[in-house]
């Protein structure tokens, strides 16, 4: 039963021969993406303009498709044109050959030198390449290849496309490509051989011509003539006898003094190795016809300095080693160490017997006791002699990162008032580098886009000065020891009392790094006790208003306008902190108020309302600036005064940031809001109490006046007897119950602002500062100032753009700026973006060191006649920007000779050397003679390309004549043959 069951089934089994096979889905596919992408039917464009292929925007459209689980992706290349107006009006010919047929015969587009390799050596403006889509895969055997090609025939031959279809065949590197090209009854195969190995008879020009006119096979007795466009490379390499202009700095006397301090505030540039590796020279014959000239294995025709065209371009050292860009990166890598200054240099300078910073304030007090003492040259190396011997326990004498010389270098450039006050012998009042007017120039300004410092200030010249040492003297460990220096010596000046140089007067500047604000306002904290100090000592010697400090105060020129002032009145022309002796003396003053010896802004707040109500009106004016002038009080109608009022605190952006925190943490509830409000009247207060001091018998609407003269409103109302006169009241917003103004003038006590509690207190915000630098990492400074040295290096590499005047430099430049000013704005930005500006910043230096090396090698400088120097000029900005640039002249031109003596010189040099070791080795003298006889000016070209091209019918002598072209090079090491026949397909 099994046997016979076994033919019976095999009659149902039919086999569907209507269902599609994977390899007509796989052409079904292709015609698809074709339809997709319109590129079925005649394609028409206008004939080629010269250099297009280079200038023009190549596009490229993408897809995916697969035959079987083998995936294929297709991509379509093409040269974007403008629509012309003709083609829509002009219909083409009838037997008009297809674009690509006509693009193989066009001469204007030969060798271009950025373009995809089937555009240069098939000379086409638009394919398709069907290739596998893993890299790693191949089309390896031939029968794979064949059905391949047949499913592109039958695809183009199905949809009409007119555009060459290629497929990418061995293995990617290889660039095999076999392909086809239909249109109405004409066909162009487009083939290629790929050798390692060369055969001899096709080195030369007359060997490929048999390869071609063999391939071609035409049945013309007269063959019609082949045109020819060879094009021979010579590379040069060889650059010794041009030295590289590029020194570095000089290190040893930067150190030793010779070249001095100011040398710390420069950043390097330039590269330190040449830019450029090879220069390659082109010399092209772009129309020959066959029989014009000779080149075959014996003879050639072919010499470079008759070829009517040269073009040069240049090879690049990949990544150059540049001092700029070493200094950034160096610099960056700073940013992602993780010790602190303590681990770096072994155990605290500052510590012994546990004992922190405490016992070198102490140590530092001991030093100033007899004041004034004018700072010494550098008072920080004898101020931290103790603090070293502490340092040297932990490690050994000479092992310290900085040698006092360096040191002493730097911080007299960091500091240089120091050296000042020891020439003069005594202490100068104010900072030499501060109150200056800042130029109002771009490139200053841009601190403010980078959130860095002004380039002439102390912060921008740390930044360089840590760059330096980073780069040249002991990395991070030098880092870290320049900044404890530098904290001890901003502890000195705020004990001693002198101002820091190279910082600008006033508040911290909110546009600049948070670093730089901090100094400020630690400069900021000196003046206020300097103020305050000097005014102690002028009450005491000589009670005169002329003793007073440089920033003295507001009104010393009414001082003296009122008569009934006595002595201790006449000081009113000082500023406030000029009487604020001490804390003690405030309390002094003020004993019977115990609530005021509170911690912080609110002790005039609290006490004194009980007392407040009960002021007597005859108390003694004090803290007078100066009369109005057109306001009176309006009770006792005697002149209003306007006091002096004490300087809101300064703050940098972390308190800002801080107390905005704090204040919207108080929440909105009704105490919180409350509560919030007395913390922010806390200037309010003091300027009421500064305000009932100088106009004894004042009420509010006095005040308002004064302070806020919009919420006093004044209209014109007839009084009882018919008089127009001007009435006052306060605005609704004054009269709104439980108003903090009104709350804070019953509060208020008559109290001058010289003996109000401060608003400002410098020596808790001194002590916060310095406890802020003291506790910074090398890594915190390096973020800190990295925006300082990306402004340093931007402004360097315009300062050197400026010299060379490179056009596409420019436009970097402006990039970088726009790009660092978004980036550097915002807190802790990325790495990512950091490292992009630094690569930005490295390019153009790059560029700039190109320039340089151009200029050198070329002798644009060297060049006497202006017009050929122009014309080199030119050259040189060319070769940097186009990826090949013509010599005009050919190598009878200025670029041209100097191109030809560069290739001599260097064959000069090539050739000697091995003729002495040659000469030595037996029975080569002979063999050395004949090579040395000759020496060319040039060596044996490295690259050989040559493009046949001719119009002849095929396969039959009635076919229509069709265009047909090969392209041959020829390198040391690859042999390649990229050939597109036609056919006549009418009746074949």
């Amino acid at each position: 039963m099994a046997a016979d069951s076994e033919p019976e089934s095999e009659v149902f089994e039919i086999t569907d021969f209507t269902t599609a096979s994977e390899w007509e889905r796989f052409i079904s596919k292709i015609e698809e993406v074709l339809n997709d992408w319109k590129l079925i039917g005649i394609s028409s464009g206008k004939p080629l303009e010269k250099g297009v292929y280079t200038t023009g925007a190549w596009e490229e459209k993408s897809d995916e498709i697969s035959f079987a689980d083998f995936k294929f992706s297709v991509t379509h290349h093409y040269l974007v044109q403008e629509p012309s107006d003709r083609d829509g009006k002009e219909e083409p010919a009838e037997d008009a050959l297809p674009l690509p047929m006509q693009d193989l015969l066009c001469m204007n587009n030969d060798f271009p030198p950025r373009a995809h390799c089937l555009v240069r050596w098939y000379g086409l403006r638009e394919f398709v390449v069907i290739a596998p889509a893993a890299n790693n895969d191949a089309v390896l055997s031939e029968s794979k290849c064949n059905l391949l090609l047949s499913s592109v025939s039958i695809a183009l031959g199905n949809t009409g496309c007119q555009v060459p279809l290629f497929v990418q065949i061995h293995q990617k590197w290889r660039r095999m490509y076999v392909g086809e090209c239909q249109g109405p009854g004409v066909r162009t195969d487009f083939e290629m051989v790929h050798l390692r190995k060369v055969p001899n008879q096709y080195t030369h020009l007359s060997g490929l011509l048999d390869i071609f006119k063999s391939k071609i096979g035409c049945p013309l007795t007269p063959l019609p003539p082949v045109s020819m466009a060879i094009r021979l490379t010579y590379v040069l390499q060889d650059w010794q006898q041009y030295f590289w202009p590029q020194q570095p700095p000089d290190i040893d006397a930067l150190v030793g003094g010779e070249v001095g301090g100011l040398e710390f505030g420069k950043l390097p540039f330039g590269a330190c190795e040449d830019p450029i590796s090879e220069l390659h020279l082109a010399t092209t014959w772009p129309h020959l016809t066959e029989g014009i000239i000779v080149d075959n294995d014996v003879y050639s025709d072919l010499d470079p300095i008759q070829a009517p065209q040269w073009s040069v371009r240049i090879r690049k050292a990949d990544n150059p080693q540049c001092l700029l860009g070493d200094f950034l990166n160096e610099f960056f890598k700073l940013c992602r160490r993780k010790e602190s200054t303590d681990e770096i240099l072994g155990r605290s300078a500052f510590e012994e017997d546990g004992k922190e910073v405490a016992d070198i304030t102490h140590a530092l007090s001991k030093l100033t006791e007899p004041a004034p003492v004018p700072i010494h040259k550098l008072s920080v190396t004898n101020m931290v002699h103790s603090a070293k011997k502490k340092i040297r326990k932990h490690r050994g004498v000479d092992e310290s990162p900085l040698n006092n010389e360096v040191l002493n270098t730097i911080l007299l450039f960091l500091f240089p008032d120091a050296a000042e006050k020891l020439a003069d012998g005594v202490e100068s009042g104010t900072s030499p580098s501060t109150g200056n007017n800042p130029p109002e120039n771009e490139d200053y300004n841009l601190f403010s886009q980078f959130k860095s410092a002004p380039s002439d200030s102390l912060t921008y010249k740390l930044a360089l000065c840590l760059c330096m040492i980073n780069f040249y003297h002991g990395g991070v460990k030098g880092v870290a020891h320049l900044w404890q220096e530098f904290v001890l010596e901003m502890r000195y000046r705020w004990e001693n009392n002198y101002l820091i140089p190279g910082l600008a007067n006033g508040p911290p500047d909110l546009r600049c790094c948070l670093l730089h604000q901090k100094l400020q306002m630690l400069n900021c904290c000196i003046e206020r006790k300097k103020a305050r100090d000097e005014g102690k000592r002028g009450s005491v010697s000589d009670r005169s208003p002329g003793g007073s400090s440089g920033d003295a105060g507001k009104g010393a020129d009414h001082s003296g306008d009122n008569s009934k002032e006595t002595d201790k009145e006449k000081e009113v022309g000082k500023s406030w902190e000029s009487w604020s002796d001490s804390e003690e003396e405030f309390f002094e003053c003020l004993s019977d108020t115990e609530d005021l010896k509170g911690n912080g802004q609110e002790n005039g707040k609290k006490g004194g309302a009980k007392e407040g109500s009960k002021e007597p009106v005859n108390l003694k004016p004090e803290g007078r600036l100066h009369p109005h002038g057109k306001l009176t009080l309006l009770h006792p109608g005697e002149p209003l005064y306007i006091p002096i009022t004490q300087e809101p605190a300064p703050m940098t952006e972390d308190l800002l940031e801080e107390q905005s925190e704090v204040l919207a943490k108080l929440g909105t509830s009704a105490e919180g809001a409350h509560l919030r409000a007395r913390m922010q009247s806390a200037c309010l207060l003091s300027d009421m109490e500064s305000f009932k001091a100088a106009n004894p018998g004042c009420c509010l609407e006095d005040f308002v006046r004064w302070y806020s003269p919009r919420d006093y409103i004044e209209e014109e109302v007839v009084d009882e007897k018919g008089n127009v006169v001007i009435k006052g009241e306060l605005s609704a917003r004054m009269k709104i119950p439980s108003n903090m103004w009104v709350e804070a003038w019953e509060t208020a006590k008559p109290v001058p602002a010289r003996r109000q509690k401060r608003l400002f207190d410098d020596t808790r915000e001194a002590e916060k500062v310095l406890h802020y630098l003291a506790v910074q990492k090398p890594a915190d400074l390096a973020r800190h100032l990295l925006s300082c040295i990306i402004h340093a290096a931007v402004l360097k590499v315009k300062e050197e753009e400026v010299l060379e005047d490179i056009s596409s430099v420019k436009k970097i430049i402006k990039q970088i700026i726009s790009h660092s000013s978004k980036v550097l704005r915002f807190p802790n930005p990325e790495d990512k973006k950091l490292e992009e500006i630094i690569a930005q910043i490295m390019s153009v230096e790059a560029i700039i060191a190109r320039a340089r090396s151009l200029k050198a090698k070329f002798g644009v400088e060297k060049c006497e006649n202006e017009e050929e120097k122009e014309d080199l000029q030119r050259f040189v900005n060319c070769l940097l920007e186009q990826p090949e640039v013509s010599v005009l002249g050919a190598g009878r031109g200025p670029a041209g000779s100097v191109i030809h003596k560069l290739f001599v010189n260097a064959q000069r040099v090539s050739a000697m050397p091995p003729l002495d070791e040659e000469l030595r080795r037996s029975g080569s003298s002979d063999e050395r003679r004949l090579n040395t006889g000759a020496v060319s000016d040039f060596p044996p070209p490295t690259g050989r390309e040559v493009i046949l091209r001719t119009t002849v019918p095929r396969p039959a002598p009635y076919s229509k004549p069709l265009p047909q072209r090969m392209y041959s090079v020829l390198t040391k090491e690859d042999f390649r043959l990229a050939g597109a026949f036609s056919a006549d397909t009418t009746f074949f």
